[in-house]
C-alpha cells in the first residue's frame, strides 16, 4: 500500500492509504496508475510488470481486457478482469514451460 499525497489541492480528502491491488474486491474499478509500474512513482507497487504503452498496445491487440469509461475524463478496469488475464497468462506460461 502507499500514501495519497498532495490531494488536498484539490479540494478533497483522500484516504491515507489506498488498498493493495490484492484486497481490493473483484467489482472495484482500477485506474492504469495503480495497474502499471511509472517512473514517477517507482516505490508504489504494481500488479502489471509493463509500462502504461505497452499496457495500451495489449488493450488495442486485444491481449488484455478493455477499460471501463466512468466519465469523459476517467477509464478504468475491473479487478476481477485484471485478475483473471493475469491467472490465463500465468497458466498459459506454465503450461508452455
Amino acid at each position: 500500500m502507499y500514501t495519497v499525497k498532495n490531494y488536498s489541492k484539490y479540494g478533497q480528502t483522500a484516504p491515507s492509504v489506498i488498498p493493495s491491488f490484492d484486497t481490493l474486491p473483484d467489482s472495484a474499478f482500477i485506474r492504469e496508475s495503480q495497474l502499471v509500474q511509472s517512473p514517477k512513482r517507482p516505490d508504489s507497487p504494481a500488479p502489471l510488470p509493463f509500462s502504461a504503452p505497452t499496457l495500451w498496445r495489449k488493450v488495442k491487440a486485444g491481449t488484455f481486457p478493455k477499460p471501463v469509461k466512468l466519465s469523459d475524463r476517467v477509464t478504468a478496469w475491473k479487478v476481477g478482469d485484471v485478475r483473471a488475464w493475469i491467472a490465463s497468462h500465468c497458466a498459459a506460461q506454465q503450461v508452455g514451460g
